[in-house]
């Protein structure tokens, strides 16, 4: 157990230091910003995908069977991140803030940063709980996707007002609630051995919503050939990556 929650903390460690991401990107253009992370999107896309149905599903029909239980948590996974995007008003957008591309106020993009990253703590814990190699798939696909959210949320403080240190501080501090997930699951997970079990396809419900919902519907904005043919790569390499966890196993 205690190698679970060292695994835990270190992941979502990782993941939080990845809010200091966006300063490295001040000095390029918006354009080439653009093309960037689009591609990162895609990769983000392709890993979510495969963590949900290579990694996440699999392992939660192994556990319990493909019961009623599993589709119901699935289905809650799907729903409860579009009630976070429709009643906390908090998107994955990764397209830079401009006028014709608003984004919600800094402090509320905070509030449901913080929320979102509470979640992935809770679910990478649990994903350790069932194996290293699907906590560490599970970490990845999280990773893909972090870089270019945190990206454009660094973006988003800086519009609505905050100074680059201040901007830096509080992407921080939201991030950090990852930690108390991570310790809200593993600690739940002493008394109720199903907690893992449900966790997982509720999880893969909401990278499936993520990826279908908000990061294809970016991609499919582009609709330069070579551009898509790029992107069309960085799904097939997240999708890739994913498929090569499974050789930990």
């Amino acid at each position: 157990m205690l190698n679970i929650w060292f695994y835990s903390i270190i992941s979502v460690m990782v993941i939080s230091l990845l809010s200091l991401f966006g300063i490295l990107f001040l000095a390029i253009s918006p354009t080439k910003l653009k093309k960037i992370l689009l591609f990162l999107v895609s990769l983000s896309a392709g890993s979510l995908l495969g963590g949900a149905f290579i990694h996440l599903l699999p392992e939660a029909v192994e556990k319990r069977g493909f019961d009623l239980i599993v589709s119901l948590s699935f289905l809650a996974g799907v729903l409860f991140f579009f009630i976070l995007e429709k009643f906390i008003c908090w998107r994955h957008c990764h397209i830079p803030t401009s006028a014709d591309h608003p984004h919600p106020l800094g402090m509320m993009n905070l509030v449901g940063d913080g929320f979102h990253n509470l979640i992935d703590g809770m679910v990478i814990a649990a994903a350790y709980l069932v194996s290293f190699p699907v906590g560490l798939a599970t970490t990845l696909a999280v990773v893909f996707h972090e870089i270019p959210q945190e990206i454009g949320d660094f973006g988003v403080l800086l519009h609505a007002g905050y100074s680059k240190k201040k901007a830096l501080f509080f992407n921080f501090l939201s991030a950090l609630t990852a930690i108390l997930g991570v310790v809200v699951v593993l600690s739940l997970s002493a008394t109720s051995a199903s907690l893992p079990g449900l966790l997982l396809p509720f999880t893969a419900g909401g990278f499936v919503y993520i990826a279908t919902a908000d990061l294809i519907p970016e991609l499919k904005k582009e609709t330069d050939l070579k551009k898509s043919f790029i992107q069309l790569l960085g799904l097939l390499l997240g999708l890739g990556i994913m498929m090569a966890m499974l050789l930990l196993k």
